[in-house]
């Protein structure tokens, strides 16, 4: 099973898509911000439970 960074982080990232697109729509630069910090966020946390997948032998990525 993958770690729960990696779950974590890939709906943290979905979610700072989404965010990011809301705030397109509404020219809202601010939620536009978030969001893409929002998914920089996720990506860390994936690659973190990634690592720690390798270094479990977990070969199911």
């Amino acid at each position: 099973m993958p770690d729960q960074d990696r779950i974590e982080g890939a709906a943290k990232n979905m979610g700072g898509k989404i965010k990011e697109a809301a705030g397109k729509v509404t020219g809202d630069e601010k939620l536009k911000a978030e969001g893409k910090a929002d998914q920089v966020e996720g990506k860390v946390q994936n690659a973190v439970g990634g690592l720690k997948d390798t270094l479990r032998g977990d070969k199911r990525n």
